[in-house]
């Protein structure tokens, strides 16, 4: 059983602790990006229209050999047009073509949009991601951390309750270029744009057993996040499908770990 040096929040080492069978999978990229597509599918807002909308109205086709209200002859096109007095037609309608007409491709209601995936299939991709974590070649092709891996620190960090306390641990244990490196938002692609919305880049993850006010100082940090063990999911452990975030364990987080990734699985 591997093991991995647990380090106190002044960056000396504690002590050892064994690392759990999840860390032993071997990573599949491929189940990954399958699980995070499922996961973003449960972000999407089902979307209708009015099934009478730009139907309202008097307008009607009477066809090319109707004498009544016809357009024939008359030196106008055959379409659905308004009953106007006298037998008189008005503006064209119905037709998506028209101004006030239908639309010509709604949004249907009953569209599939989640993406489904099997529970020991998002399990598994949870293991491979958890997995990753640890994997030097992996992790340090996308961040600029040096040290020994996989990281993990003592049950105290769950009791910080301020931000710049938390900074400072961040500091002491070399994970501050990777923090700062967040800093530099891009402008999201888009329409968002015109909004002005800044998109920052996923950075450190950190995972507690259990929350004692760790969460709310670590959520105004750009590019930060941080969730208990029982709340971990793929998307956290690998932005975008791409394994490898590095990662900040506590202690109690380690040993939950495998049980946690038991219970898990997909809801919709």
């Amino acid at each position: 059983m591997a093991t991995a040096d647990v380090l106190t929040l002044q960056g000396s080492v504690k002590g050892t602790v064994e690392l759990p069978q999840s860390f032993d999978e071997r990573v599949r990229s491929d189940i990954i990006r399958r699980a995070v597509l499922a996961e973003e599918t449960l972000t999407l807002q089902p979307q209708g229209h009015f099934l009478l909308a730009g139907m309202q109205n008097t307008a009607r086709y009477y066809g090319a050999m109707n004498s009544y209200r016809g357009g024939r002859k008359q030196g106008v096109a055959m379409r659905p047009r308004q009953k106007l007095g006298g037998g008189r037609q008005g503006d064209v309608r119905v037709i998506p073509s028209s101004v006030k007409g239908r639309r010509a491709h709604p949004h249907r209601i009953e569209k599939t949009l989640i993406e489904q995936i099997n529970k020991k299939e998002y399990q598994k991709a949870l293991r491979c991601s958890i997995a990753a974590t640890a994997l030097p070649d992996m992790v340090k092709g996308k961040h600029a951390f040096e040290g020994k891996l996989p990281l993990v620190v003592s049950d105290d960090i769950e009791s910080i309750k301020r931000t710049k306390e938390l900074v400072k641990v961040f500091d002491t244990l070399r994970l501050s270029k990777d923090v700062d490196s967040s800093h530099d938002s891009k402008l999201r692609k888009g329409l968002r744009r015109s909004s002005k919305r800044r998109a920052f880049r996923k950075t450190v993850l950190l995972v507690v057993g259990e929350d004692k006010g760790v969460i709310n100082a670590g959520r105004n940090i750009p590019g930060v996040d941080v969730c208990t063990a029982k709340a971990i999911t793929v998307s956290k452990l690998a932005p975008g499908g791409v394994p490898g975030r590095i990662t900040l364990w506590s202690e109690s987080a380690l040993k939950k770990i495998d049980s946690e990734v038991q219970k898990l699985s997909l809801r919709w």
